[in-house]
């Protein structure tokens, strides 16, 4: 996992237990065949993709509802 793109995500995620929430699903998702949402680079791996899509604002976390 690159650390660059970690304190990235980071800054548009704050909370990091829904950031890593966010990309686990999300690497789920791309190892079952999704197609990435941003260009991939040369030797990224999946966490690197969804957290590239975090930074660049193709993966958003919506807000829990109000019960």
């Amino acid at each position: 996992m690159n650390a660059l793109l970690l304190d990235e995500a980071s800054k548009v995620i704050t909370e990091p237990q829904v950031l890593i929430n966010a990309v686990s699903r999300r690497v789920r998702q791309l190892s079952a065949g999704s197609r990435p949402m941003v260009e991939v680079e040369f030797r990224m791996g999946l966490a690197d993709i969804a957290l590239m899509e975090i930074v660049k604002g193709k993966l958003a976390v919506a807000p829990k509802a109000a019960a």
